[in-house]
């Protein structure tokens, strides 16, 4: 049962990740143009740098969570794994998303004061 848990969470995990990569790539570039000064190119490249960078993280944290999960015996038990390991992947997807936030804050907000005295 742990093999069928480990597939379904993988590709529950897969499928969020991907998702909410792309839209935090697609909006974020938004922001990073504005921290840039309009730099596109620059702008371009850094948001693909951070885009790889969560896939890499996120993936790698998912699937170093299995090595943590207790064996399977039922489809109760299998449910709650997969149900408790993908909040855990929502969670970190979270607080990733609000330090993001907060240092694109602080740089701006940084950049603001030293643009404009």
């Amino acid at each position: 049962m742990n093999t069928l848990a480990y597939i379904i969470y993988l590709i529950i995990t897969y499928l969020i990740t991907v998702r909410v990569g792309f839209v935090f790539f697609r909006n974020g570039r938004v922001f990073i143009l504005n921290l840039l000064n309009n730099d596109v190119s620059l702008t371009d490249a850094i948001n693909r740098i951070l885009l790889v960078g969560y896939y890499l993280v996120n993936l790698g944290y998912a699937a170093l969570m299995i090595s943590t999960w207790d064996d399977i015996f039922s489809w109760t038990g299998l449910l709650f794994s997969v149900v408790f390991m993908t909040s855990k992947i929502l969670l970190t997807l979270a607080v990733m998303h609000y330090i993001n936030m907060l240092v694109i804050y602080l740089i701006s907000k940084r950049n603001k004061s030293i643009f404009h005295p």
